[in-house]
């Protein structure tokens, strides 16, 4: 199975690209022109992308069965950026998997997408372009996952850290280590339940382990 994974030279693009490359995927890396990636992923199978460019798009996604969308605007005084980035953007890579056949897709978002009076907000409205890019894929068609994650860190040891999963709009202000977010990326494409699903994640010590899996079952009991 290829996986594509667009932002693949962003903090948490490049993880979740270790991630399926440690779990045994053949990857694709959707990268920029200008983009940087770490070392030990130098050797992988690349495509110089344009979100705006529908040609680069299809070509880079050509026999790729899974698409891992981590791209995603930075705060920034280009307040446009999360328009062109988390909705447009969004919109264009999920227009080019249905033209050329990627059925799967995985879209990283950010816990409170859609909410209006949040403080992200001061940045280009970003959790509410976040939420149209969303609502794209969710009204795609296509086998997709949402992916929402707290707030984002660098930390590497995750000894003891474990995630606290939930259904859409249930947590607002955890954290969790961008590395999490990656497992959590190449955990979804094999579990089957997660598909027509926005699942939050955050992290504590204190959380039982379990699996997105049963993570999902939870979900679905306390729905009916």
């Amino acid at each position: 199975m290829k996986v594509a994974i667009s932002g693949a030279s962003g903090k948490t693009g490049f993880r979740v690209s270790e991630e399926a490359l440690s779990a045994g995927y053949d990857i694709r890396l959707l990268l920029r022109e200008e983009s940087e990636i770490p070392q030990n992923l130098k050797s992988a199978e690349k495509a110089i992308i344009s979100l705006s460019n529908d040609n680069t798009l299809d070509q880079a996604l050509e026999n790729c069965q899974v698409l891992i969308i981590a791209t995603g605007a930075r705060p920034s005084i280009d307040l446009t950026g999360p328009l062109r980035i988390d909705a447009l953007g969004v919109k264009k890579q999920i227009e080019s998997c249905k033209r050329v056949g990627v059925k799967r897709v995985i879209l990283v978002s950010s816990l409170c997408s859609g909410q209006l009076f949040h403080p992200l907000n001061l940045f280009g409205l970003i959790l509410i372009w976040k939420r149209i890019g969303e609502q794209s894929l969710e009204s795609s068609g296509l086998d997709w996952t949402v992916i929402r994650p707290g707030g984002l860190n660098e930390r590497e040891d995750l000894t003891n850290e474990k995630i606290v999963y939930s259904g859409a709009d249930r947590q607002k202000d955890a954290y969790i280590p961008r590395r999490l977010v990656a497992k959590c990326c190449v955990e979804a494409i094999k579990t089957q339940n997660s598909i027509g699903q926005i699942i939050e994640i955050t992290s504590n010590q204190n959380q039982n382990l379990i699996s997105m899996k049963e993570a999902i079952e939870g979900f679905k009991i306390k729905n009916d």
